[in-house]
């Protein structure tokens, strides 16, 4: 019997769900970006051998997977965010580590199938699934096991599945889970199981902090976070903790984002904004916020700009003025 084989635009069907995979395993979009391109040159090269006994998706996740080891077998793991090692003061010496160190945010519009490729659940899932808090978890996992993980828990793969593309007994790929499923919950925060869209008290949250901000008023926007708020800034290797830490540090330290604009991108999920200094003329970095219980708990600055705002299709400068409607909370998945 005779299977038709796939075709290069039906392949591409698939790709926003092989970036997210990629992403998860390498924690940074571009090279999520690259890994799903070697994904379909290995497919291609190879797609005389493809019999139809699975499904085009399940085959292309199989070797994006393993793409995805042989880079990580090449080049490691990268850290996975500056929270990782123990809290700074606002005025300690400020250090810029190399950008490969990090993870990255991902596009929310890479995941997100206009298509009908995905369901609703799917949708739900990968948004989900590409939080920083659940990323920069999964990079402290080995790379074997995080693919197990990422098979059987996201993608939703049987052990028996999973055990076939990792070439491993299906006993192994029940242990490599249980300690994967273990460590993962050790590691991931509170904030991680927050909501998967905005409500309207925590959109309202979300425009007081840009309003605060862009006016620099800083005593308004410190009483928006909580208690225990991380700020980082990577490629800078400082982060500090704690409403006080935080307001010292932007007044004595961040002083010159006085003046920044901010406009709304969707990155890895969550609220985030690209900011840029001198009124819009200057761009500084890309903002992500994590929110519990009503508060900002987490606020990271991603200042690679240079990387990051080409793979967001950020322009270089803004108008200072924005739309009323910027912060309305998106709507929920039905």
């Amino acid at each position: 019997m005779t299977t038709s084989q796939p075709t290069t635009s039906e392949l591409d069907v698939h790709r926003p769900a092989l970036l997210g995979h990629c992403y998860r395993m390498l924690g940074h979009p571009q090279d999520a970006a690259d890994a799903v391109q070697d994904t379909f040159v290995r497919a291609l090269r190879g797609i005389g051998s493809f019999e139809g006994r699975s499904s085009v998706r399940t085959w292309l996740l199989r070797i994006a997977t393993n793409v995805c080891l042989d880079e990580l077998k090449r080049r490691g793991r990268r850290r996975e965010r500056p929270t990782g090692e123990p809290p700074g003061a606002p005025h300690d010496e400020i250090v810029f580590r190399p950008e490969a160190h990090w993870i990255a945010p991902l596009p929310d519009a890479w995941v997100v199938s206009s298509d009908g490729a995905s369901t609703p659940f799917e949708l739900l899932a990968a948004r989900q699934s590409i939080r920083l808090a659940f990323v920069a978890a999964l990079q402290l996992l080995p790379p074997r096991q995080r693919a197990a993980l990422l098979l059987a828990d996201v993608i939703g793969w049987s052990a028996a599945e999973v055990a076939d593309a990792l070439v491993w007994s299906v006993p192994a790929v029940n242990s490599a889970l249980q300690r994967a499923r273990a460590a993962l919950g050790d590691a991931l925060p509170p904030s991680s199981e927050a909501a998967p869209s905005l409500d309207d008290a925590e959109a309202d949250v979300v425009q007081r902090y840009v309003e605060a901000f862009e006016r620099f008023d800083i005593d308004a926007l410190v009483s928006l976070l909580s208690a225990d708020v991380a700020f980082s800034m990577p490629p800078i290797s400082l982060w500090v903790q704690g409403r006080a830490a935080v307001a010292t540090f932007l007044r004595e330290v961040g002083f010159q984002c006085e003046g920044s604009v901010l406009r709304r991108v969707g990155a890895s999920g969550l609220p985030a904004f690209a900011q840029y200094r001198d009124a819009g003329k200057t761009p500084w970095g890309l903002v992500v916020l994590e929110l519990r219980g009503g508060e900002v708990c987490g606020i990271t600055t991603f200042l690679s700009v240079r990387e990051l705002f080409p793979l967001f299709g950020l322009p270089l400068s803004v108008s200072s003025r924005r739309s009323s409607d910027e912060f309305s909370p998106r709507p929920q998945s039905r």
